[in-house]
């Protein structure tokens, strides 16, 4: 799904923005993790065409090589292009092996093992990092989702890498998100790799576990037909509540 007749515009229009909603709002930075994959590498590329200081953190978690090697070379291309970037590099390897044997202490090892319970808190201990770096620099964390994970399928964790205070690509189709990749002039590696969420140790891609395409869950959100409808809308309403507001109890309407 391509629906960008100009990509120097869709750049300029989503650089404004930015620097739009930061003069707003008085923000001094901007802070990115950097995980190797094309969203977070399209993100960071519009934060530093602001012209702000951006702050680049890079987030390994017992990682596989190629991924980290792909975020290093990230962050050393956004450092060598871009003068206001400076890049973090943070291995929160030990910090999350220890909070996992804390909480396995407590509760039981047969709790500390629960896979989807570990890969969503390495989500969240990056957010938790993000958040620090922003604190100490006077910044906001830019959200690095798409439109199909941030509104299609919720293919994202909450409170994880959901938690930003702004988000420049989330009306981007993926493909679009590639495309303006490699306008940006982000490595053909990035560009040409397989979408994951680094958070499995068995090397998963998001297409193993979402059960379709990229491609096919965009042309289901923009047409309503094809391949992939019946995914989408199941993912849609299992994972509606990260969408939505916080179901909160109204004291006004219980007289």
């Amino acid at each position: 799904m391509n629906r960008i007749p100009d990509y120097m515009k869709l750049t300029c229009d989503v650089v404004a923005w930015m620097c739009d909603y930061c003069s707003s709002n008085k923000i001094k930075s901007l802070v990115v993790g950097v995980s190797g994959g094309i969203d977070s590498a399209v993100s960071s590329t519009l934060a530093a065409k602001t012209g702000m200081p951006v702050y680049a953190v890079g987030m390994p978690i017992n990682q596989n090589s190629e991924q980290e090697k792909l975020s290093d070379a990230h962050l050393f291309w956004l450092k060598n292009t871009y003068p206001n970037v400076t890049v973090l590099k943070a291995d929160l390897s030990e910090v999350f092996g220890k909070f996992i044997e804390t909480i396995g202490n407590e509760l039981g090892m047969e709790y500390s093992v629960n896979k989807m319970a570990g890969a969503n808190s390495r989500s969240r201990l990056r957010m938790v990092t993000l958040y620090q770096v922003a604190a100490s620099v006077d910044g906001i964390v830019v959200g690095t989702g798409n439109k199909v994970e941030d509104y299609g399928v919720g293919f994202y964790t909450k409170y994880g890498d959901g938690g930003v205070d702004i988000a420049p690509i989330a009306d981007l189709y993926k493909t679009e998100v590639r495309e303006l990749g490699q306008f940006m002039g982000v490595i053909p590696e990035i560009v040409n790799a397989k979408p994951t969420d680094g958070l499995w140790d068995d090397g998963r891609t998001d297409e193993d576990q979402i059960g379709a395409s990229y491609e096919d869950l965009e042309y289901a959100m923009e047409y309503g037909n094809g391949p992939a409808v019946r995914i989408l809308h199941d993912f849609n309403c299992k994972n509606k509540h990260k969408m939505l507001p916080i179901p909160t109890f109204n004291l006004v309407n219980k007289k």
